[in-house]
C-alpha cells in the first residue's frame, strides 16, 4: 500500500468518524421522535443523513489525498537522496520541509554524505601514498631486471633469428626455381623466421617499466594502446578525455586497464577492443569492451587472481568495478571512481 492510499484510507475513516460525531450532536440538540425523519428532512433535495455522510467522507478523502501527496513527496525526496549516495554521487539535499522530523533526516543524510566523501578522500590519499612508496621501492629493481632480460634476448635470440633470416634469404636467392614445392616451403620458413623477428622486436619493446613514470593517465593509456596496436592484428579504438586525477587513482586505473587488456589478449579471441576514459558527474569512468567469446563472470571471479586484483584496486580508491560478459557476444568492464582532488596534486 502506498502512502497516498494509506492516507486516503485514514482520511475516509476520519470522515466517517466526523459523520458519526455530527449525527450524534444533531440527535443531542434536536431529538427526533421518529428515525424516519432523517430520510424525510432534506438539504439541497438530498436527505440530511445522506448529505452529511457524503460531505464527511468526501472531506476525509480530500484531506487524506492531500496529506498522502505531501508525505509521498517527502519520502520520494529521501529515497532520491539515498539513491544518489548509493550511486556514489553528491546528493542534492534541500532543506525545504518545515517538519522537524524530515529536517532531522535530511541533516543526518547530509552528515552521512560528508563522512562517505571524507572516507573516499582518505582512501584515495592512502592509495596515493602507497602507490608512490611501492613505485619508488620496486621501480629500480623492475627496470634493472627488464633491461637485463632485454639485453640477453637481443644478444642471443634476436641475433640468432637475424642470422637465420639472412641464411634463408641467401638459400632462396641461390636456388634454381625448378622445384616449386620445395621453394614454396623454404619461402614459408623464411616468412616464419621474419615473423618471429617481429614478435621478438615487439617483446623487446614491451620490456620496460609498466608504471606511468611521471606521465598522466591519459598519456599512459594512449602510449600503451598505440604500442599495442602496432604489435597485434586486433582493431583498437580509444577515446580519452583530458581531466586531472590524483596520482594514486591514476596508478590504479592504469593497472586495471593493463590487466583488462592482458585478459582480452589472452582469453577473449576478440577482433576489436574499445577503451573509454571520461568524466561524468564528478566520476572518472574507465570502460574496456571487446567483441570476444565472453565468459561466466561469477564462475570465473572466485578463481581468477587478475579479476580479484582489479576489484581490490577499484575499492582501494573508493570506486566500483562492474563486469558484464555475454557468451559469444563480448565483455565490458567499467570502473567508476569519485573525483576528489587532493590539494596540490592536480596536473598542470
Amino acid at each position: 500500500m502506498t502512502s497516498v492510499q494509506r492516507q486516503i484510507l485514514w482520511g475516509s475513516s476520519l470522515g466517517f468518524m466526523l459523520f458519526v460525531f455530527l449525527t450524534a450532536s444533531y440527535f443531542l440538540i434536536n431529538p427526533l421522535p421518529d428515525w424516519t425523519q432523517l430520510w424525510k428532512r432534506e438539504l439541497m433535495d438530498i436527505p440530511v443523513i445522506v448529505f452529511t455522510f457524503s460531505v464527511s467522507v468526501a472531506v476525509g478523502i480530500i484531506f487524506g489525498f492531500s496529506s498522502g501527496l505531501y508525505w509521498s513527496r517527502q519520502l520520494q525526496a529521501i529515497d532520491s537522496w539515498l539513491y544518489q549516495l548509493e550511486q556514489g554521487q553528491q546528493a542534492e539535499i534541500e532543506q525545504s520541509s518545515r517538519l522537524q522530523e524530515i529536517g532531522s533526516i535530511s541533516a543526518r543524510i547530509e552528515k552521512l554524505q560528508k563522512q562517505i566523501a571524507e572516507k573516499a578522500k582518505l582512501s584515495q590519499r592512502l592509495a596515493t601514498e602507497k602507490a608512490e612508496e611501492q613505485e619508488s621501492r620496486i621501480q629500480e629493481i623492475i627496470s634493472q631486471e627488464r633491461n637485463r632480460l632485454a639485453r640477453e634476448l637481443h644478444d642471443s635470440v634476436s641475433q640468432q633469428l637475424f642470422a637465420a633470416s639472412m641464411l634463408m634469404s641467401a638459400i632462396n636467392e641461390g636456388r634454381p626455381l625448378s622445384d616449386h614445392r620445395e621453394t614454396k616451403q623454404l619461402k614459408m620458413v623464411e616468412e616464419m623466421i621474419h615473423q618471429s623477428q617481429l614478435e621478438m622486436r615487439a617483446l623487446l619493446l614491451h620490456l620496460r617499466p609498466a608504471a606511468l613514470k611521471g606521465k598522466s593517465l591519459q598519456e599512459g593509456i594512449k602510449e600503451l594502446l598505440v604500442e599495442l596496436s602496432q604489435k597485434v592484428t586486433m582493431t583498437i579504438h580509444w577515446k580519452v578525455e583530458p581531466f586531472p586525477l590524483d596520482k594514486g587513482v591514476e596508478d590504479h586505473l592504469f593497472r586495471i586497464l593493463q590487466e583488462s587488456v592482458s585478459n582480452t589478449l589472452r582469453h577473449s579471441k576478440a577482433a576489436k577492443i574499445d577503451v573509454l576514459l571520461i568524466k561524468r558527474d564528478d566520476l572518472a569512468i574507465l570502460r574496456v569492451s571487446d567483441d570476444g567469446i565472453g565468459f561466466d563472470v561469477e564462475e570465473t571471479k572466485a578463481g581468477a587472481y587478475g579479476l580479484q586484483n582489479m576489484y581490490e584496486r577499484a575499492g582501494e580508491v573508493g570506486g566500483t568495478l562492474k563486469i558484464v560478459s555475454v557468451k559469444n557476444k563480448g565483455t565490458r568492464l567499467e570502473v567508476k571512481v569519485p573525483i576528489l582532488m587532493l590539494a596540490g596534486e592536480e596536473h598542470d
